[in-house]
């Protein structure tokens, strides 16, 4: 078990996950699934332990203070760790990345170029109290031919441990080079900033948590970084919207986890079926105690609303709470998400076609629904088993991140005593 007194060195580390980098990057595909799917098994057989490292954290959580909707993304039960290690097993059913060519030709000095899919290297994750992160991370970079190097939160660091403890332990036992799966027990900001200055040994850092945690990554960051997660995700719903279609779709995506970045934080409204459809969000959201903000025209219509500030637009809840601004058109809608948004996930309830495309053309965001809720922006949902995280960028990657995301490419150069003249 690892011990949390142990003191780190950040350098040993770093090489131990190049050299497994490497070991990884030469690994075959059956041998990558057959070690996926025992980690898969190894966590269902471990879980009584993972769930006793988990009580120690939620209980020093709830000793602190935590939110409920944030003490939600701590907490593990089996339910969870089985779908964590289902997650495992899907990713090992993919097609492998490694060796994919994108694309090949012959150039007219007769050069055959093809240009094919390799790791990236050594992955950084740094991210906060989600532990389900440590699993996820570390199965998409092991199917991508990548070493893991991962540091948590102090609020799941007892959770994280057994987790990562135990994904070492079925590397080992597979035969494997158990640093391809490394933990910083050590969550001090002195160790967090030491793993963002690591550019020697780390190919590329992804931050996951609250947009304040990102931001901080991103400005004191050394290492190239793949920005992800803060959403601020909007629904719109346009004066075509199907009512009843999108109080449900609403109510899902703002209480089924109000915690996690993909859950909808702001709803837009055309003002022409302001009056009737309000009253029906807000009897729906009542149920789960949401509080709501909204503009002059939301309070005349909402007696219960509170007036949302300047603020509220550009605010991530993570909480029961919800914005709501009415528009006089779907040109004012796309203009007011477009200032406001994080670039994550937005949602338009229309049965016209017309306005649907426009509002999936001229949204900036990694993206853009209709008729749907904006919690399906999820790696599992989109098929890639798990993810690494939701990409706001758009440079290397953008969305839900899978073992593709984790890839870049080489061209291989096929010559026959070709000079250059």
């Amino acid at each position: 078990m690892t011990d949390l007194n142990t003191k780190i060195d950040l350098n040993t580390m770093g090489k131990d996950a190049q050299a497994a980098a490497f070991k990884l990057g030469q690994l075959g595909t059956l041998k990558k699934n057959a070690a996926l799917n025992k980690m898969a098994d190894d966590l269902e057989a471990n879980s009584s332990n993972i769930l006793t490292a988990n009580k120690v954290d939620l209980d020093n959580a709830k000793a602190n203070g935590m939110a409920t909707a944030m003490i939600d993304r701590l907490m593990l039960d089996t339910d969870r760790i089985k779908g964590m290690a289902d997650g495992l097993r899907e990713i090992s059913e993919l097609p492998d990345p490694i060796g994919k060519i994108d694309r090949g030709w012959t150039t007219e000095d007769g050069l055959d170029i093809v240009q094919e899919r390799v790791p990236l290297g050594v992955v950084g994750i740094i991210f906060e109290a989600r532990p389900n992160v440590t699993v996820d991370a570390a199965g998409l970079c092991f199917k991508s031919g990548n070493a893991a190097f991962l540091r948590g939160g102090k609020e799941a660091i007892n959770s994280n441990i057994a987790l990562s403890d135990t994904l070492r332990k079925s590397l080992k036992e597979s035969g494997l080079d158990e640093n391809s799966v490394q933990l910083i027990s050590d969550t001090s900001h002195e160790v967090a900033q030491e793993m963002m200055e690591l550019s020697e040994y780390l190919d590329v850092l992804i931050p996951r948590g609250s947009g304040k945690f990102i931001k901080m990554v991103v400005n004191k960051a050394k290492v190239p970084i793949i920005e992800t997660g803060a959403g601020n995700c909007h629904i719109y719903v346009d004066e075509f919207a199907d009512l009843d279609k999108a109080v449900k779709i609403i109510v899902n995506a703002k209480v089924q986890r109000p915690s996690v970045c993909n859950a909808v934080e702001k709803i837009i409204v055309h003002k022409n079926v302001a009056n009737e459809v309000l009253p029906k969000i807000s009897d729906a959201l009542s149920k789960y105690n949401v509080e709501i903000r909204g503009d002059e025209t939301v309070q005349s219509i909402l007696p219960n609303a509170i007036a949302a500030t300047e603020e509220d637009w550009s605010t991530e809840y993570n909480d029961y709470i919800i914005a709501i601004k009415v528009v006089d058109n779907i040109d004012e809608a796309i203009s007011h998400i477009n200032k406001y948004n994080t670039k994550h996930s937005e949602s338009i309830i229309t049965e016209n076609y017309a306005n649907s495309r426009q509002f999936q053309k001229q949204i900036d965001a990694a993206v853009v629904y209709v008729n749907a809720s904006t919690r399906f922006t999820d790696g599992n949902k989109f098929g890639f088993g798990a993810e690494i995280g939701i990409s706001t960028q758009k440079l290397h990657a953008r969305g839900p991140m899978g073992a593709n995301e984790l890839t870049t490419t080489k061209y291989l150069v096929q010559g026959d005593g070709q000079i250059r003249k």
